[in-house]
């Protein structure tokens, strides 16, 4: 009963995440709008004004999620319920103090992004499918990271007599083993020596299949979870059926 408000079983529900969802969007694009630096101060004032109406909405709604919760501490751990938090803690945190200081916890106002996850059935699928292979990505991450080393210890005894400054230690090299596995090629740090060209060439294939196996298990866990969601569509319609009939 007390949940009802706050699901979408009811149109009032329907209508009030709806503004919910809306809300995150304007708030956003006021804080994008808000770092424009011709901006009026006129605008900026209003921008302010509207940014203390969208923490006060996101306040009442993390506390009435957290009443309504089962099991609050779960709640107040969770993914989302970490995220409402992140939304409205910085606004609370800069009241009465040097805004200056606190400036870098005005970045989690992005997190208002990740709010909208909660209303959207492709953003819940997506949740799904990363739960189905996270498994298979935490072991292909372990992979891609002893895979990073090598090339960054690879390109250091190749390049460091030819460029002792680009690739002083192999630290340095973390840098140029980055770029190359994953295919952006800056082009400020390159090989220059025979050996290392032929090595990079070796690192970017390698780097092609470290960005096309996750894709393919999240492709695969996607199409999975669509199926089971037709599954599920096409079990309930039946049963409807069934009950609509005399």
């Amino acid at each position: 009963m007390r949940r009802t408000l706050l699901t979408d079983e009811t149109r009032v529900g329907e209508a009030i995440q709806l503004f919910i969802q809306a809300l995150i969007v304007l708030s956003v694009a006021g804080f994008t709008i808000d770092t424009l630096p011709t901006l009026d101060e006129r605008w900026h004032r209003m921008l302010r004004q509207f940014e203390v109406f969208a923490i006060a909405v996101f306040t009442v709604e993390y506390l009435l999620r957290l009443w309504a919760a089962e099991n609050r501490l779960r709640f107040a751990t969770s993914f989302y319920g970490v995220i409402d938090l992140l939304v409205i803690l910085p606004f609370y945190l800069q009241l009465g103090l040097d805004l200056r200081s606190l400036r870098v916890f005005w970045l989690f106002r992005i997190f208002r992004l990740f709010k909208l996850a909660r209303y959207g059935d492709a953003a819940r699928r997506m949740a799904a499918a990363f739960r189905l292979v996270r498994v298979d990505l935490a072991v292909f991450g372990v992979g891609a990271v002893f895979v990073l080393y090598l090339a960054a210890v690879g390109i250091y005894y190749f390049e460091r007599e030819a460029q002792p400054e680009a690739f002083a230690s192999v630290i340095h090299a973390f840098w140029w083993a980055l770029a190359t596995l994953t295919t952006v090629g800056y082009g400020d740090v390159y090989p220059i020596t025979l050996g290392g060209r032929l090595f990079t060439f070796f690192i970017l294939m390698v780097g092609l299949g470290v960005f096309a196996v996750p894709t393919g298990l999240i492709t695969m866990a996607l199409v999975n979870t669509r199926k089971a969601d037709l599954g599920e569509s096409a079990a309930r319609s039946p049963a409807e059926s069934g009950d609509e009939e005399p």
